[in-house]
């Protein structure tokens, strides 16, 4: 496992932002973890978080693109973090981009986007915190290809939960990949961070909820 990869799982741990117990999901799944970007909330967090997705995209993807594409309201700190990384660990400008809830009908940069307008030509990727149904893809991917000609290189997302999406065939992740054919990439998957945290975080019994939640929930 690299490096960075280990460091954010600790990250997410420190920043309560990755949790274990008990939770309901939205879905109505009960899952022994759960994650919650909204607590990123500080600038040395933000910071360090926009780093993190910076080297899982330089990896994942490479530098070929121009715009961080952010769907509102978490992705965009998420956008604009990454991209000050972006600059500062590969001398590489893009440019941030979001939706908004709603259209702005007044002033010089009314319209349906913030920050970046989108222009024919655009090399985009797309950027979330993580990807449960696919849901915030379906409603954003339509707005992004309708404003202009770009092409999207891809989604990142910081964690892989790695179970089944809503056809209960393959997971949600592989699902997005197959319905709009750019590939999904995270930071880290949960596998990755049970291998990580096993024996501190992850104790025996941790393991085995787990595991059973994988069995009736997970990737075949």
């Amino acid at each position: 496992m690299e490096e960075y990869k280990r460091g954010f799982i600790d990250f997410m741990v420190e920043s309560h932002v990755l949790k274990f117990g008990d939770f309901t999901l939205k879905s109505g799944r009960k899952s022994p973890f759960f994650m919650n970007a909204g607590a990123y909330v500080t600038g040395s967090q933000l910071k360090r978080l926009g780093e993190f997705y910076a080297r899982a995209i330089h990896d994942s993807f490479g530098l070929d693109f121009d715009v961080l594409f952010g769907p509102a309201y978490k992705g965009i700190p998420l956008a604009v973090s990454c991209a000050i990384a972006m600059d500062e660990l590969y001398g590489k400008e893009v440019r941030y981009c979001s939706d908004r809830k709603e259209a702005k009908d007044h002033g010089a940069d009314k319209g349906g986007f913030l920050g970046h307008q989108l222009r024919d030509g655009d090399r985009v990727v797309m950027i979330e915190d993580v990807t449960t149904s696919g849901k915030s893809i379906d409603e954003t991917y339509p707005k992004v290809c309708s404003a202009a000609d770009v092409e999207v290189k891809g989604l990142i997302v910081s964690l892989n939960r790695m179970e089944v999406g809503k056809g209960g065939r393959v997971s949600a992740q592989e699902e997005i990949q197959e319905r709009y054919g750019f590939p999904v990439a995270s930071i880290v998957t949960m596998a990755e961070v049970v291998e990580a945290l096993e024996g501190t975080v992850v104790t025996p019994q941790l393991k085995d909820a787990i595991a059973e939640y994988y069995e009736k929930y997970g990737v075949k």
